[in-house]
């Protein structure tokens, strides 16, 4: 057990050494920096601090890293240096693709089909540097790595569902007749250290225990990001967040018999990494489709604003206002126009009466003193109005539509008010 511990502590100073930690850092600042352009410059607040978010990501990615590697170690799952090399090069280089291609289930489960692949070639690469990385492709053990996959998705389950509905950031989409609506992002990822065992022929000694899959006295680090992407027009974040937590569960039980299988039955491991790779991109497209399929809840009816996400910390929030509720009149005012919230709010200086339509239907009714000095706002995003003009762009497919996703989100704007801007131009020459 002391050499386990030592071993440990080498391991934790590699991780503080070595590149990919931080790389995992980097990218999390760059997502983070652009949630928050994208909130202002759809609603003109953030709803969420970088600075946070980062930290919340930091910790709890740690304390959720802490726990598989102690479930990976007890049932020995191993890696050696090389093959932590060539999971970082597969997992950027499918970060350059797409960024929900960043997952360890993409990255293992492609190494266990091109390890399929090299079997039929046992004498190709075997000199320089491409030589040591494919001779730790050969070496990989793919199906003690799926499992860890799955470990890693029960971790991502947790999480999302712990975490998930506080992720979420209000979105200004464009409906499918064409009309803006409104919607939400849920997009998360947490960078985990891990610490894995070396192959046992690499070890110095047996372990003090029998693990399950093998793996020697010795431990490597490896830091690897999991997370979730998700949008929604028809669902609340709280349901949208619990649904992808419950089939990131199934997904997870699914790999981890597949794996298990596998590791007792070698032929199997084909099959182990196709369904890593399949079910998981199964669930994404399903998750499309049925966001294709339903109507959007975010709004407006004919009579009341819908609202689509509170401020924290807000004068709506300490009301109990609640995103999918419709502010029916305020200060006697019925609600028709965005514009008119407003207008009611000033028509009383001192006091504000409202009334709510909740989720069930029914009606309720709340008001709240506005004293001096206070600004006239209750806090509230309402749904946008179905011609609005600024909305969300398509998800950024890389890392790349990340740094960029800004400046191409300002291009659009102005854009947008440059062609409303011509059709009233038109609009008053034909009046002429």
């Amino acid at each position: 057990m002391l050499e386990l511990l030592g071993s440990l502590g080498k391991a934790a100073l590699n991780l503080l050494i070595q590149p990919y930690y931080y790389i995992a850092l980097i990218f999390v600042a760059l997502y983070y920096r652009r949630q928050v352009a994208l909130e202002r410059k759809l609603i003109h607040v953030k709803l969420h601090s970088p600075g946070q978010e980062i930290w919340r990501t930091v910790w709890s990615g740690l304390v959720m890293g802490l726990l598989v590697s102690v479930a990976a170690v007890l049932l020995g799952v191993s890696i050696s240096g090389p093959a932590v090399a060539c999971i970082w090069i597969v997992t950027l280089l499918l970060l350059l693709i797409r960024v929900r291609y960043l997952c360890f289930a993409y990255a293992i489960g492609i190494l266990g089909i091109i390890q399929f692949v090299f079997s039929f070639f046992p004498n190709a690469f075997q000199t320089g540097t491409i030589g040591t990385l494919v001779t730790g492709l050969r070496e990989m053990d793919i199906p003690a790595l799926l499992v860890l996959a799955a470990l890693l998705h029960l971790a991502e389950a947790l999480l999302a569902r712990w975490q998930g509905p506080g992720l979420a950031s209000p979105l200004f989409l464009k409906g499918k007749r064409g009309k803006v609506v409104g919607g939400f992002q849920l997009q998360a990822f947490w960078p985990l250290p891990l610490f894995l065992l070396v192959p046992a022929a690499a070890g110095t000694g047996d372990l003090p225990w029998q693990p399950l899959l093998g793996g020697g006295l010795g431990i490597v680090s490896l830091p690897v990001i999991i997370g979730f992407s998700e949008m929604t027009h028809s669902l609340l974040p709280g349901r949208k967040a619990a649904r992808t937590a419950g089939r990131l569960l199934i997904y997870s039980g699914v790999l981890l018999g597949l794996s298990l299988l596998a590791f007792w039955w070698s032929p199997l491991t084909l099959l182990a990494a196709l369904a890593a790779v399949l079910l998981h991109e199964g669930l994404s497209w399903y998750s499309a489709l049925e966001e294709r399929s339903s109507s959007p809840i975010f709004v407006h009816p004919p009579h009341g604003r819908k609202v689509l996400a509170v401020l924290p910390g807000s004068p709506g929030q300490e009301l109990g206002i609640l995103p999918g509720e419709v502010l029916l009149k305020v200060n006697g005012v019925l609600l028709t126009e965005a514009a008119q919230l407003h207008e009611a709010l000033r028509k009383n200086p001192a006091f504000c009466k409202l009334e709510v339509q909740n989720r069930a239907g029914e009606s309720k009714y709340l008001q709240t003193a506005i004293y001096d000095g206070d600004h006239h706002q209750l806090g509230i995003i309402l749904a946008p109005e179905p011609d609005e003009t600024t909305i969300a762009l398509a998800k950024p497919t890389s890392i790349f539509g990340i740094i960029s996703l800004r400046a191409s989100l300002s291009r659009s704007n102005r854009s947008a008010a440059n062609d409303l801007k011509r059709s009233k131009s038109a609009a008053e020459s034909k009046a002429d």
